[in-house]
Parts: C-alpha cells; sequence; structure tokens
C-alpha cells in the first residue's frame, strides 16, 4: 500500500510549474497524466478536462454503491517557479521528518493525502461516490476548479491546501481595479498647455492610503478581520521632456464577506468623484479586473462536522478553527453549490526558496480524510 509520503514524493519530482506565471513552463500534462493513471490502477474512473490546451485537471471517480452521499477531494497539481530554489527543487529530500522540495507544502502533500486517502476508503464499497480532483492553475486563475465544477458535482468538498492540521471554514476574495488619471500631453516647456497625469495621480494615491487606513479600522470580521487596498503597479509618461498624458495605477483590494467587486467600485468612484471635484483638471476612469469573492463555510454543514469529528479523534484535540488572508478554490466550490472547507497538511515555505511538508501530518491527513469520508458517504 503506498503511502501519502512516498507518493508525495514522486509528485514533487515532476515539474508543474504553472506556465500562466513561467513563460514557457513545463504546466501541469506530465503530472496529470501519472495522478490519471495513479488513479485507474486502483479502479477509479478516470476524466480528463482539457477545455484550455496543455492545461489538464484530472477527476478520478469512485462509484458507490447507491444511496449515499458524495464527497469531492479537491487539490491543484501547479506550482510556483522552480527559479531561485535553494537546491534542487524536484529532488524530494527527507530529512527531520520533513520532505522538501518545490510544490511539497504548497500542495502536492494535499494531493499525495487525498488520493491515498480515496484510495483506501473505496475499498470499502461506500455507498456515495469518492470524486478525487487534481487541478490546474490554482496558482494563477484557478481555471481548473472552475472546469471541475462546470462538469462534476457533489455533496460536498474538501480542499486539501495546507493549513497545519487546522480547519479553514473562511478566507478573503480579491478584486483588480485599474485606476487610469487623465492628463495632457504637451512639450516639458509648454505648462500652459500640458496637464500632468502623474502629479494629478499623486492626490489619488494620498486618497487610496486614506481609504486602506480607514478599512484597517473598519467592519471585522470575526476570523478574517478587514479587507485592505494596496497600489500594486502605476505605469505612466513617454519620456522626460514631455507632460504624460495618463497615469495608470493598478490597485488590489482584499475583500472579506459582505463585501464585492460592486461595492468596492462604488467606494474607489466616490473616492474620485471628490478628488475632481476639489482638483483642478482632475479627470478619470476605472476599469474593473479579475474578481474572486471571498469564502464563509457554516460550522454546522454536514461535513464540518463530519471533518471536525474525525480530526478530533486522530489529533486528541478539536481542531482549531481559522481564516485565510488569501483566496482559495473554495470560493469556487461554494459559488457552484457544493459547501466545502478547506483542510490540509503541516510545513512551511510556500513560493519561498526553502519548501517542506511534515511527513507525520501528511500521514495524519490521508487518515482523517479516509474517515471522513467513509462516514460522509456512508
Amino acid at each position: 500500500m503506498t503511502s501519502a509520503a512516498e507518493l508525495l514524493k514522486e509528485l514533487v519530482s515532476i515539474n508543474s510549474v504553472n506556465p500562466d506565471l513561467v513563460p514557457d513552463a513545463a504546466g501541469e500534462g506530465e503530472i496529470a497524466s501519472f495522478c490519471a493513471q495513479w488513479l485507474e490502477t486502483r479502479g477509479f474512473e478516470v476524466h480528463r478536462l482539457e477545455e484550455r490546451k496543455g492545461r489538464p485537471s484530472i477527476v478520478g471517480i469512485a462509484k458507490g454503491r447507491g444511496g449515499g452521499r458524495s464527497l469531492m477531494f479537491n487539490g491543484h497539481i501547479d506550482t510556483v517557479t522552480l527559479a531561485g530554489y535553494d537546491g534542487d527543487p524536484l529532488l524530494a529530500k527527507v530529512e527531520d521528518g520533513k520532505i522538501f522540495g518545490r510544490g511539497s507544502f504548497d500542495m502536492k502533500s494535499g494531493v499525495a493525502a487525498m488520493m491515498v486517502a480515496a484510495a483506501n476508503a473505496a475499498k470499502q464499497h461506500l455507498a456515495g461516490d469518492i470524486l478525487v480532483a487534481c487541478v490546474a492553475d490554482e496558482e494563477y486563475a484557478s481555471i481548473g476548479t472552475a472546469e471541475v465544477a462546470r462538469h462534476f458535482k457533489a455533496d460536498a468538498a474538501i480542499v486539501t491546501e495546507p493549513s497545519h492540521l487546522e480547519l479553514t471554514l473562511a478566507h478573503k476574495g480579491f478584486v483588480w481595479f485599474d485606476v487610469i488619471v487623465e492628463g495632457r500631453a504637451a512639450h516639458g516647456s509648454r505648462p500652459d498647455i500640458g496637464i500632468d497625469a502623474i502629479a494629478k495621480a499623486g492626490h489619488f494615491l494620498v486618497a487610496l492610503e486614506a481609504y486602506g487606513q480607514k478599512l484597517v479600522v473598519g467592519e471585522s470580521h470575526p476570523v478574517l478581520r478587514t479587507g485592505s487596498v494596496h497600489a500594486s503597479i502605476i505605469r505612466g509618461g513617454e519620456e522626460l521632456s514631455s507632460y504624460p498624458a495618463s497615469c495608470r495605477i493598478s490597485i488590489e483590494r482584499r475583500t472579506i464577506p459582505g463585501e464585492s467587486g460592486d461595492s468596492v467600485e462604488m467606494e474607489l468612484t466616490a473616492i474620485l468623484d471628490a478628488i475632481a471635484r476639489s482638483v483642478p483638471d482632475f479627470s478619470y476612469r476605472i476599469e474593473r479586473g479579475l474578481e474572486r469573492v471571498p469564502f464563509e463555510a457554516k460550522t454546522d454543514e454536514a461535513i464540518v462536522a463530519c471533518l471536525r469529528k474525525h480530526a478530533t479523534q486522530a489529533l486528541g484535540r478539536a481542531p482549531k478553527i481559522r481564516g485565510e488572508p488569501f483566496w482559495t478554490d473554495c470560493a469556487i466550490l461554494k459559488e457552484a453549490g457544493i459547501p466545502s472547507l478547506l483542510f490540509g497538511a503541516d510545513g512551511a515555505g510556500a513560493h519561498a526558496a526553502t519548501e517542506w511538508a511534515s511527513i507525520e501530518s501528511i500521514e495524519t491527513l490521508a487518515h482523517i480524510l479516509e474517515r471522513t469520508a467513509v462516514d460522509f458517504c456512508g
């Protein structure tokens, strides 16, 4: 019987860097084929989803005998860059009870644990189906889970992103905006006709900082605390001898439950309109980019109670409930009508020069997921 730790070592050795993050990177093709074959040899019905060529996701299904609830395990198989890693990022080094390598923590540890858990649970001839979704592209735009959610449904889902064996029931969302401050191009010697868009944009940057400070002391979520905002990129001007015609400021707004892209756009528009009323020749337009909604699970949902019970038994204590400041695929699954939560292994170094996952936590995670599947699916 393959252990989750042994499977993790195999997964780490496969280059699956996201090509949307690193141009011409390997992508998920090889690791998706590995996961598909691993599941097929254990009796799973395997589906390969690849609406975007070269970016496959795998869904393995262990069919139940009927009459039970279905459970989806979800984990992403892409990683961030190998560049800058301390040592060989594709060599799964074992040391001091830890497995090192790119993706060992984020999140091939969770993928290995859920695959082993599903295979072990499926041997017990459950009433409900077990689905194992090994998805592409979580590190960039989550096209994998979005595609899975369009084709497959389940009564509940567990996303196995690393959480230090703590129960994540909420996380923040985000929305991106570009604020374009308009000026008037002119020769640098003609202040009488030129309007400096960069200087005008400075008024917005000052107001944006005040907006961020207001958020920090504003409405608070019990575990996520408050939303936030920051300027990420600024672009403007053509050359030193000209007045800049425009200045584009790209901002990110992190949101908590109850906030949305619409509500944030209203807040930004109010700030910009106030500047326009008080600053001569201030003109702007606003463009909304990618939005990912925040996530929150109810503590009384069946899958939450089920996993908490088995985690408590395995850990000898109730797992801590936490919220995450970052976004995860849980939000996509919930929007698709699948109650979900996040629960994963312990370790450190996501996106860092050294990355590792605790072997003990990986095996504990696999055990908890297996017992949860058996209980939930019946």
